[in-house]
C-alpha cells in the first residue's frame, strides 16, 4: 500500500471505530455477563494484597530478580502470541511489562487472560526477570481481574489531548498523560513542604468556616445560597482573614489555614471561581516579618520538592536563592511609567496624568486608585524575578495600618514572580475605631455599584475591641505557586476538577454523555448556521465589498481572558501560523467563558487595520455564525470552530 493509501486506509480505520464505539462497549458489558454466569463477578472481590509497585521492582530488580511479587493495576497493552503473551500493567508508580504463559497460569486461566480488555484492573503476581531485550518484567504465575472497565480508553498513541475532555474526564487524563499525573503529585508534596515549614515555624494549622453571613477580608464578589433550616441566606467565603484574626485576639499567636475559596468572578488561565488560599496571621511581628517568611518558604518549598532554587517557567528562569527586591508602589510606577506620584498631589492632577498616558479610570476612583492602575498597566509586566511590591495606597487596602510617617499609604506588600501577584501581605489593622471607618468606606462604594467592596462586620469590630496585638498577615495563591514549580500554563493544570460549564448535550448532573450501549443517540440540538454576518463590534467600520476581500485564516487560540472592566470582550492570543501572536478582541463573553475556547482552531480574518478597544490593540476579526433563538427576537452568537488537525494560518478559499 502507498503512503497515500495509508493515511486513507487510517482515516477510514478511524471512522470506522467512531461508528463502532458503541459495539465495542456492548461487548464488554457481554463479557462481564459471561463472568457474572459463570460466578466469577469481578465487582464482588473486595481486597487484593499488594506486595510491590512497579517503579519499586525497578529500581531493586538486583534483590529482587527471582524473587515472588505481587502488584496490582491496569491494563495498558496486551499483546497475544499463541501461547505466550505480554502484557503491561500500571500503577502508582509507572508501569511494568509481564509476561504471561498459558504452562505457567493454566490453561482456564489463560483463556480468561486472553478475554481481558485494555482498561481492565487486573492483579498480577509472579517472579522477577529480565527478557533477552534486558526489559525488566513479571513471569506470571497468576493474572486475577480485580474490575472490569465498561468503557474504552483514548487510542493508545495519541492519548487523550483535547484539553477540554482533559479536564472534564480527569481520571482519563490522568490514567493516559504521565506528566498530569506527576504534576498532582508535586502539587502534594508542595502543600505537604508548606506544611512542614510552618509547623517548624511554631505556626498551627486552623480551619474556619465557608458558610458565613458576611464574606469579607478581600475585595470580590461571593457566591450566595440559602440555608434552608435557619431559612437564612448565607455567603461562601471569599477570604480566611476575619476568622483567622479572630483566634489571634482569642490568643493563638501563629495560625495558619489551607483550604477553598470562592469568588464569583471569570475564569481564564489564572482564574478560577474556586480555588486554594493560604493565609498565615503571627502576632507581635509585621509586614516586614512577612516578606523574610514568604522568601524563607518559597526558597525552603522549592529546594524540597524540585532540588533547586532556580526554576525555568516559559523559558524564564527566576532565582529564590538570591534576595527577593523590596520596592514600593510608587518607585516602581516611577521606574516602568515614568510618573513620581510624589507629585502628584490632587485627585485632579491624578486624573489628568491617568489621561495624559491612557489610563481608563471610573468616576468613583480616588487618587490611590489611579495609583493602583498605573502599576497594573505599567510596572507589574516587568516583575519577572521574586519582588516585594510595598507600600500600596489607602484606598485600596481597607485592613491595613497606615504608616505613621504618611498616612496616605499603608504597610501591605504584594509578592510578584512571573508578573504575577503571588501573594498579598499587610502589618494588620488592629484599630477598632480606624477599622470601623474604613468599612463605612467601603459600605458607600458597595452603595455605588462596586459589587466587590466590603460590608461592615460586628462581630470582627467586637473582637477588635477586646484587642488584638500588633500582627503580621499574609495570603498565598497556593495554585499559582503550584503552576509556577510545575511548569503548568494555566491554573487548570494544577487544579483536578476545575469549574467547566456545562455541555449542552450531557447529563447535566454530571456533564457527561450518556454512553450506554442499549440507547440510541440523541439527536443533536439544529442551530441554523446561514446568516453569517459581521460581528457587531465591526458593523459600522468594514462594508461588504471590503469583507468579500477578507484574508481568512484559520488561527488557534493560545490564551484567552476576560477584558477587565468589559462585560462583552475577550481578548484572544492567537497562533497566526506567523510565528508572532496575534492579539485579537471579540465580544462573544455572553455566550462563552474564555477557558472553554483555549485550545480551539477559529477562522479570523487577519488583513483588516488594527483598532483599539479598552486600551488593547486587536489585529483582525475572529468569525462567528448568527441564529435567531426560537420564539424570541434574541440572537445567538456561535464562534466559527474548525477541526484541530488544520494548521494555523491556513488559509480559506
Amino acid at each position: 500500500m502507498q503512503r497515500g493509501e495509508e493515511e486513507v486506509g487510517a482515516q477510514q480505520n478511524n471512522n470506522g471505530q467512531e461508528q463502532d464505539i458503541n459495539h465495542l462497549r456492548k461487548v464488554r458489558r457481554e463479557k462481564l455477563a459471561e463472568l457474572q454466569a459463570n460466578g466469577q463477578n469481578p465487582f464482588e472481590i473486595t481486597k487484593y494484597d499488594v506486595t510491590h509497585h512497579s517503579m519499586e521492582v525497578k529500581e531493586h530488580f538486583e534483590e529482587l530478580e527471582g524473587k515472588h511479587v505481587v502488584l496490582a493495576g491496569r491494563m495498558m497493552s496486551k499483546r497475544i502470541m499463541g501461547k505466550a503473551s505480554f502484557c503491561n500493567i500500571q500503577d502508582l508508580q509507572g508501569n511494568i511489562q509481564s509476561y504471561v504463559a498459558r504452562d505457567s497460569i493454566g490453561e482456564e486461566e489463560y483463556k480468561a487472560f486472553k478475554k481481558m480488555d485494555i482498561g481492565d484492573i487486573v492483579g498480577l503476581e509472579g517472579e522477577v526477570f529480565k527478557t533477552k531485550t534486558g526489559e525488566i518484567s513479571i513471569h506470571a504465575s497468576a493474572v486475577k481481574l480485580l474490575s472490569k472497565s465498561l468503557q474504552v480508553l483514548p487510542e493508545k498513541f495519541h492519548g487523550l489531548t483535547d484539553t477540554d475532555m482533559r479536564y472534564r474526564q480527569r481520571y482519563v487524563d490522568l490514567i493516559m498523560n504521565p506528566e498530569v499525573k506527576d504534576t498532582f503529585i508535586k502539587r502534594s508534596k508542595i502543600i505537604s513542604s508548606i506544611r512542614k515549614y510552618l509547623d517548624g515555624q511554631g505556626f498551627m494549622e486552623v480551619e474556619t468556616p465557608m458558610l458565613v453571613a458576611n464574606a469579607g477580608g478581600a475585595a470580590a464578589r461571593p457566591f450566595e445560597t440559602h440555608f434552608n433550616a435557619l431559612n437564612e441566606d448565607f455567603k461562601l467565603r471569599i477570604s480566611l482573614e476575619l476568622y483567622l484574626k479572630r483566634l489571634i485576639v482569642g490568643g493563638l499567636e501563629r495560625v495558619y489555614e489551607i483550604g477553598r475559596v470562592f469568588r464569583n468572578e471569570g475564569l481564564d488561565t489564572r482564574h478560577n471561581p474556586e480555588f486554594t488560599l493560604m493565609e498565615l496571621y503571627q502576632a507581635y511581628t509585621d509586614y516586614n516579618g512577612m516578606m523574610d517568611l514568604t522568601e524563607n518558604m518559597y526558597r525552603h518549598v522549592a529546594q524540597e520538592v524540585l532540588g533547586t532554587t532556580k526554576i525555568v517557567y516559559k523559558g524564564a528562569e527566576m532565582d529564590l536563592g538570591k534576595p527577593f527586591e523590596r520596592i514600593t508602589m510608587v518607585d516602581a510606577v516611577k521606574k516602568y511609567a515614568g510618573v513620581d506620584w510624589n507629585e502628584v498631589h490632587t485627585l485632579e492632577e491624578a486624573r489628568a496624568v491617568a489621561d495624559e498616558h491612557h489610563v481608563e479610570y471610573e468616576e468613583r476612583h480616588k487618587k490611590g486608585d489611579i495609583l493602583s492602575l498605573f502599576f497594573e498597566e505599567f510596572a507589574e509586566e516587568h516583575l519577572i524575578q521574586p519582588t516585594f511590591v510595598m507600600d500600596h495606597p489607602i484606598e485600596i487596602s481597607p485592613l491595613t495600618k497606615k504608616k505613621p510617617e504618611n498616612p496616605e499609604y499603608v504597610e501591605r506588600f504584594e509578592f510578584f514572580m512571573n508578573g504575577w501577584e503571588m501573594a498579598n501581605a499587610y502589618s494588620e489593622l488592629n484599630d477598632p475605631i480606624d477599622q470601623r471607618e474604613r468599612f463605612k468606606a467601603q459600605e458607600e462604594l458597595l452603595a455605588q455599584g462596586d459589587e466587590e467592596a466590603n460590608t461592615t462586620d460586628e462581630d470582627f469590630l467586637n473582637a477588635l475591641e477586646i484587642g488584638m496585638p500588633p500582627t503580621g498577615g499574609i495570603g498565598f495563591g497556593i495554585d499559582r505557586m503550584c503552576m509556577l514549580l510545575t511548569g503548568a500554563e494555566a491554573i487548570r493544570d494544577v487544579l483536578l476538577f476545575p469549574t467547566m460549564k456545562s455541555l449542552g448535550d450531557v447529563n447535566k448532573k454530571n456533564d457527561v454523555k450518556n454512553q450506554a450501549a442499549e440507547e440510541m443517540k440523541a439527536e443533536p440540538e439544529k442551530i441554523d448556521f446561514s446568516n453569517v454576518k459581521i460581528e457587531p463590534l465591526f458593523e459600522e467600520e468594514v462594508d461588504f465589498d471590503t469583507f468579500s476581500k477578507s484574508d481568512f485564516r484559520a488561527v488557534k487560540v493560545k490564551e484567552c481572558v476576560a477584558v477587565p472592566k468589559s462585560k462583552k470582550l475577550l481578548q484572544f492570543t492567537l497562533d497566526d501560523g506567523t510565528g508572532t501572536d496575534r492579539t485579537i478582541l471579540s465580544g462573544i463573553h455572553a455566550y462563552y467563558e474564555p477557558e472553554e475556547l483555549v485550545g480551539k482552531t477559529l477562522i479570523a480574518i487577519t488583513n483588516l487595520p488594527p483598532r483599539k478597544m479598552m486600551g488593547i490593540e486587536s489585529c483582525g476579526m475572529l468569525l462567528s455564525a448568527v441564529n435567531n433563538l426560537k420564539d424570541s427576537e434574541d440572537e445567538e452568537l456561535h464562534l466559527i470552530m474548525v477541526d484541530n488537525h488544520i494548521p494555523a494560518g491556513a488559509k480559506l478559499y
